[in-house]
């Protein structure tokens, strides 16, 4: 029997080149995005509660949950609208992946190797100017992430966290090709943005069986970025 996953925001960029990953290993996957077939608003708990549960009706138990569900959000705390742009960040780039958690989590322990990724971002290792809401956020699901290992390693769950760095999905195709090209030369070591099958690759490699003493890492995948900021 094939093991059942669950990523959310798995309509387009990384969440997709997961989903396809995962599916190209015979794992059985369902993808909650609005903009998707399953359209799951992840951070309000009653959708998330029924849309688990219809999966696990449906497809068996969940093994794999992966919250790839995210939001950009900006500003200065002086600026109008900071304060909605706050709440919204939090509400789908950390209470959404706890909502997750929740619903989840009792097949993931009763799986005995119950597989969470979480992913961050490069911004919950640091922080850049005007990125208060988003850069909070990420730093909280980072915290979130090492809880969840200290909780349930012994269970056989694993809880992981990977840190995308600059990335061509939807959130960055506002940005010039000139802007990326100048900030890769200057910042990131491969002197290049990733694809998004690159940064699938390491979130599908944390959820096989194999990875079952990989807990609580927080993983930069970012061309070595932070490495050169270090």
């Amino acid at each position: 029997m094939s093991r059942v996953a669950i990523v959310t925001g798995g309509a387009s960029g990384m969440g997709l080149a997961t989903v396809e990953q995962l599916r190209a290993r015979g794992v059985d996957v369902t993808s909650f995005d609005l903009g998707g077939a399953h359209p799951v608003d992840v951070a309000d708990e009653e959708q998330v509660q029924r849309a688990v549960a219809q999966v696990r009706a449906e497809r068996g138990p969940i093994d794999i949950l992966v919250n790839c569900a995210g939001v950009g959000a900006g500003g200065l705390p002086d600026a109008d609208g900071y304060l909605e742009s706050w709440e919204r960040s939090l509400a789908v780039n950390l209470t959404g992946p706890m909502l997750m958690v929740r619903a989840c989590i009792g097949d993931l322990v009763a799986s005995g190797a119950g597989r969470i990724v979480n992913v961050a971002s490069t911004e919950g290792l640091g922080a850049q100017r005007n990125t208060g809401p988003y850069t909070a956020a990420k730093h909280g699901l980072v915290g979130f992430t090492r809880s969840l290992a200290v909780d349930y390693g012994r269970s056989g769950v694993t809880a992981n966290c990977i840190c995308p760095g600059a990335t061509s999905t939807g959130m960055t195709s506002i940005i010039p090709e000139a802007h990326k090209e100048k900030f890769a030369k200057r910042n990131i070591p491969v002197g290049r943005y990733a694809s998004p099958a690159e940064i699938a690759y390491m979130i599908v490699a944390l959820t096989e069986l194999e990875a079952s003493f990989v807990n609580g890492a927080i993983i930069p995948v970012d061309g070595g970025m932070t490495a050169r900021n270090a």
